[in-house]
């Protein structure tokens, strides 16, 4: 393979890695309420 192919496939997988690891924090984040019917504890309400 050629040393330029390879700098490329390194640097979409590093832009790949970077934007799923971002795509994953703002998932997290996520402010609203979040409400579990169920479980140990019944019926639970929780504010983000």
């Amino acid at each position: 393979m050629n040393r330029n192919f390879l700098y490329v496939l390194l640097g979409a997988l590093l832009v790949g890695s970077a934007v799923l690891g971002y795509s994953l924090y703002q998932e997290r984040q996520k402010s609203g309420i979040n409400i579990t019917v169920g479980g140990q504890d019944g019926l639970k309400i929780e504010g983000k």
